[in-house]
């Protein structure tokens, strides 16, 4: 059993790897506007949408991501980025450019992942207490989703998630589980883009620090006005961002 994929138009395949809580019908314009001359591949994610049954940690998921895009342009957001990113390092045949919009290499110190590990743990306690209409609510009241306007939230598609697939999902797959990948970047040789909101200080940092470890093919965008959700916060910018990069590896 695989992941459940949907597509839309025609062209280059770019597949695209939605964040946690999230749903293959939770990318908005960026999707749409894509699909006008690309393949457009939206996952659903282990534990998320139709994918929900599915359980595994960021090494099952990246070979079931990777058996569901098959060679293309990997997008992925967050949680989305680093399965990419797995992607990328465990199979980078299959990824001819790489787009990471508020992405990680992971938490490099011992002690600092294993606290997130914990507290990976207790949200998954409370997403199967609370339930997922009462746990998402909350999650969107983050700091972190500040400049998230409303009618860009996909609260209502959210909703296509089960309790217990974002519990198993942030348990195996939550940055407190993700090995630390630091040391792995230069690995990668494909295009790598590295998407962040100007708002988003802390993975505006990660984002440089990425590049730095990368090399001279990876390039950090950042999207003015916008905050961790770059891509549903600013969609237009980020299209007037991402088409030229993609246009310019023939991607």
């Amino acid at each position: 059993m695989g992941l459940h994929a949907e597509r839309d138009g025609q062209g280059p395949p770019i597949v695209l790897v939605h964040g946690f809580t999230q749903t293959r019908r939770c990318w908005g314009a960026v999707a749409t506007d894509l699909a006008a001359d690309h393949e457009v591949i939206r996952i659903d994610a282990p534990g998320h949408g139709r994918s929900a049954a599915l359980a595994g940690d960021l090494q099952d998921g990246a070979r079931l991501v990777g058996e569901a895009g098959a060679t293309a342009t990997y997008l992925g957001y967050s949680m989305g980025a680093r399965l990419c990113l797995h992607v990328a390092l465990a199979t980078p045949s299959l990824v001819r450019g790489l787009v990471l919009i508020g992405g990680t290499a992971g938490i490099d110190d011992r002690q600092e992942r294993a606290t997130r590990r914990a507290q990976d743990g207790a949200t998954a306690d409370r997403v199967r207490r609370e339930g997922v209409d009462a746990f998402v609510a909350g999650w969107l009241r983050q700091p972190l989703f500040a400049s998230l306007p409303a009618d860009a939230q996909f609260h209502a598609e959210r909703l296509e998630n089960t309790a217990e697939g974002l519990a198993t999902s942030i348990e195996l797959s939550g940055t407190g589980s993700q090995e630390s990948l630091w040391d792995r970047l230069p690995e990668l040789t494909m295009p790598v883009l590295l998407m962040v909101g100007e708002l988003d200080l802390k993975f505006t940092a990660v984002a440089h620090r990425m590049a730095t470890e990368i090399g001279a093919h990876a390039q950090v965008t950042v999207v003015a006005g916008a905050g961790h959700a770059a891509h549903l916060e600013q969609p237009r910018s980020v299209l007037a961002l991402l088409r030229p990069w993609l246009e310019g590896h023939g991607l």
